[in-house]
């Protein structure tokens, strides 16, 4: 039994979005500049991993993850 947290799907509408602008657009962080440290601090998770790319292209069915909170590209 596991206590993983749910993942939110949040539709963009399209087909790739980069990284700093879902996490704006999904409302995991407010601003372009905590977005920017958040990723750089290597505080954000891309499909389970450390990603430091802030312009990252994601694809549809991707996750993120901030802060104990797992968010997914969808259409």
């Amino acid at each position: 039994m596991t206590n993983a947290a749910p993942i939110d799907d949040v539709p963009i509408g399209g087909g790739g979005i980069r990284l700093g602008q879902f996490m704006k657009f999904a409302g995991l962080l407010d601003s372009g500049g905590d977005v920017k440290e958040a990723i750089i601090d290597g505080y954000v998770l891309v499909n389970g991993e450390v990603d430091r790319r802030r312009g990252r292209q994601l694809q549809l069915g991707d996750t993120v993850t901030f802060d104990g909170r797992t968010v997914r590209v969808c259409p």
